[in-house]
């Protein structure tokens, strides 16, 4: 048998064992690609778009996704696609989703988590922003080429975060923030966005 269909053999093989790999590898080592099948982790997922790990506080979870979504909407932004949101109330929850310190992420446009101690409005309003900076600027961009006073400090101002002052460098880009806001009032704040 000649050496070269064995050869390709092989390498297809390889392939396709990796391809099937890809995905196990994935799930086990970057826990936010977990966001896309939570139901995987045991959790239950409503119509809504809301999941959660303890069913009985389903409604309490959607209360505050609906009122966050609702206040971006209104001062930040429309959000064309609103993302699945995932709230942990136990502290296993919250550690299957890769949680450590924070206290919600974002995961691009596909969702949104909040983690045992994130259940807060300003946590979910500040998610949420993410989520809008993903759609109108673009996920790549938003998080490779757009400086961190801008994302960071967007996502809690315009959140209402209370916490006064915030660790640094969260204080310092707050501030940055509403510096830049403030000399840019008569711009889009989208506009004024890509363009930096």
């Amino acid at each position: 048998m000649p050496v070269l269909p064995r050869k390709r053999f092989s390498r297809l093989t390889l392939a396709l064992a990796l391809t099937h790999l890809l995905p196990v590898v994935a799930w086990a080592a970057f826990k936010p690609v977990r966001v896309l099948a939570p139901e995987l982790l045991g959790l239950h997922c409503a119509p809504s778009g809301v999941c959660v790990d303890d069913v009985t506080r389903l409604a309490e979870a959607e209360r505050l996704r609906n009122e966050a979504l609702a206040f971006v909407d209104q001062r930040v932004g429309t959000i064309a696609q609103p993302p699945r949101t995932i709230f942990c109330s136990t502290l296993t929850c919250s550690q299957s989703l890769g949680f450590t310190r924070t206290a919600a992420y974002n995961v691009g446009t596909f969702g949104q988590v909040i983690s045992h101690r994130g259940w807060q409005p300003y946590f979910v309003r500040h998610e949420l922003i993410h989520h809008l900076q993903n759609e109108r600027l673009g996920t790549w961009n938003a998080w490779l080429l757009k400086p961190s006073w801008l994302i960071e400090g967007m996502a809690y101002a315009l959140s209402e975060d209370p916490r006064q002052p915030l660790p640094q460098p969260l204080q310092g880009w707050r501030a940055h923030f509403e510096a830049w806001r403030a000399a840019t009032r008569t711009q889009d704040l989208w506009q004024a966005a890509q363009a930096i």
